[in-house]
C-alpha cells in the first residue's frame, strides 16, 4: 500500500467532492413509517429523534392514547400512540416498535411530543408539486391531521400535519 499515492486522494482544505451524493433536492424531506401496514409520513426537519420503545410514566385520567410520558434528557415528552389516536386496531408493541419524537415551534413556544408508531420506514425527497390534495373520504384519520398525500411507485403515503398532531384534546373522565 502506497502512502502517497492515498494522500493525493485527500481533498486540501476548502476542497470537497459531493460526487455521488444525491439528497441535495429543492422540496422537502418527509421521514415515513408505518401504522397498520399503511404509510403516513412528517416533515423531517421536525423530527427531534427515533426512539425505542419503552414504556413511558403512566399519567392518571389521560385519553386512551396518551401512554404516558418520558423524561429525554431533562425534557418531560408525553407519548402518543397514533394507532390509538386514529382508532386503526389494536396497538401491540414489539422490538421494530418506535416512538418519533416531534418538534414544533407554535406561536413562538416550542412544543415536544413522542409518537408511536409500528415501524419506521424511509425518508422520501417530495417536491411540492407532487403533493396532492387529500380528498374527504372519512377515514379513521380526520381530515385536520393530513396535509396531503404522495404517490410512491403503487402506494399512496399520506402526509401528516405536525402542528395539528401536537394538539391533544380535551377528554371527558370515564
Amino acid at each position: 500500500m502506497d502512502i502517497q499515492a492515498l494522500a493525493k486522494d485527500i481533498p486540501e482544505q476548502g476542497e470537497y467532492s459531493l460526487e455521488g451524493i444525491d439528497f441535495i433536492t429543492s422540496g422537502k424531506q418527509y421521514l415515513t413509517f408505518l401504522l397498520a401496514e399503511e404509510q403516513y409520513a412528517v416533515d423531517i426537519l421536525c423530527v427531534e429523534e427515533i426512539r425505542s420503545w419503552e414504556q413511558p410514566t403512566v399519567i392518571p385520567n389521560a385519553p386512551k392514547y396518551v401512554k404516558g410520558v418520558i423524561n429525554m434528557r431533562g425534557i418531560i415528552v408525553p407519548i402518543i400512540d397514533l394507532r390509538l389516536k386514529f382508532n386503526i386496531g389494536q396497538a401491540t408493541y414489539s422490538d421494530i416498535t418506535v416512538v418519533i419524537v416531534l418538534t414544533v415551534e407554535i406561536e413562538d413556544q416550542s412544543r415536544t411530543i413522542g409518537f408511536v408508531v409500528d415501524a419506521v420506514s424511509d425518508v422520501l425527497n417530495v417536491e411540492d408539486n407532487e403533493i396532492k390534495n387529500s380528498p374527504y373520504f372519512g377515514g379513521c384519520v380526520p381530515q385536520s391531521y393530513i396535509e396531503g398525500l404522495i404517490n410512491v411507485g403503487a402506494k399512496v403515503v399520506t402526509l401528516l400535519n405536525v402542528e395539528t398532531l401536537q394538539l391533544i384534546e380535551k377528554h371527558k373522565v370515564d
